[in-house]
């Protein structure tokens, strides 16, 4: 596994860090701190293995206008990678971290543990670009806490792996603090793309919106499962929860489960899910003014990921997904009409 980080120079005068663990000489990493020992085996399993956590430190009152990206790299049949990434923005700080996985084609696992903290009035974006090989098995965990009047936006791209399974917890733990959480995932062959999401309101006055939405093609599947959670201390949440999801192929499969449980009056929450083919309206209205089949399916499956896509905080980042969408267009093109 390899581990590389781009972190521009000019940021060191600003109380930045952005370093392994192993080169920090005091116990305050954080690395621990927001997961607590992990919220499933295979975060524990991390916490067991990790060999190399890198460390993204925020100061107060920093104000970083450029992405800072961290690269992992797997690679040999049967190996076993355990990343951890911990990022902490400090009290009125923003940044925006991109975190990208790459494999090869060998089969390997990778089981990544990532911990997000945003503190009081801080700002955090962070996307998460998944591509692994096409052997590659993933199961993977990330958690985050969110402060007072903090924002925290998440934006994962899974289109890699065999078995790719992420499990997303958005704890909002004070007041007036914001969760938003977004995701454009595309599966072709016999891929299986499994995305869990918990989102937990322990504050009040908190807000969180998330918006999934995936594509099946070939023999591919997905599984979506998520849940809201609004504590008896949360009273005023708004919480969003949709999930959609476009079948491209009739041996693809797609599964939807969103669920509530609110402990709180006073709060306003609601989930959705869909799945289906490739809506036959939008596909009459563009044939209608002669564009050919195969080519409105391409346009509506493209347009339906951009409402997810054009949210991603970096226009080079915009261009680079909707670019990898259409590479997954050209593979499923056999199942387009």
């Amino acid at each position: 596994m390899r581990t590389e980080l781009a972190v521009p120079e000019e940021w060191v005068s600003k109380g930045v860090t952005v370093r392994r663990a192993a080169d920090l000489v005091d116990d305050t990493t954080g690395i621990g701190s927001v997961a607590q020992g992990g919220p499933d085996v295979f975060a524990t399993l991390n916490d067991a293995f990790t060999a190399d956590p890198v460390v993204v430190s925020v100061p107060r009152g920093v104000q970083l206008t450029e992405p800072l990206v961290v690269g992992t790299h797997l690679a040999g049949a049967g190996a076993a990678g355990f990343p951890r990434l911990v990022v902490l923005v400090g009290e009125g700080a923003s940044a925006t971290v991109v975190d990208r996985t790459t494999s090869t084609d060998d089969d390997l696992l990778s089981v990544p543990l990532t911990e997000l903290r945003v503190e009081r009035g801080g700002r955090l974006d962070f996307v998460a670009i998944q591509q692994l090989g096409s052997a590659a098995w993933q199961l993977g965990s990330l958690v985050a806490e969110v402060g007072q009047e903090a924002h925290l936006r998440v934006g994962l791209v899974g289109l890699g792996g065999a078995y790719a399974r992420l499990r997303t917890d958005c704890r909002l733990t004070g007041r007036g603090g914001t969760g938003d959480l977004l995701a454009a995932y595309f599966g072709d062959g016999d891929q299986t793309l499994d995305f869990r999401t918990f989102q937990h309101h322990d504050a009040p006055d908190t807000t969180s919106n998330l918006l999934f939405k995936g594509a099946v093609g070939g023999r591919s599947r997905s599984v979506y499962t998520g849940l809201i959670k609004v504590s008896k201390d949360a009273r005023g949440t708004n919480a969003f929860q949709t999930n959609r999801n476009v079948k491209l192929s009739d041996d693809a499969w797609a599964e939807s489960v969103p669920n509530l449980e609110i402990e709180t009056n006073d709060v306003r929450c609601s989930h959705a899910s869909t799945v289906g083919p490739v809506d036959p309206e939008q596909r009459f209205y563009l044939e209608s003014r002669g564009v050919p089949p195969t080519v409105a399916d391409r346009l509506i499956v493209a347009g339906f990921f951009d409402e997810v896509v054009r949210e991603l905080p970096d226009d080079a980042l915009v261009a680079e997904v909707r670019s990898q969408i259409s590479e997954k267009l050209d593979r499923v093109a056999g199942d387009l009409r």
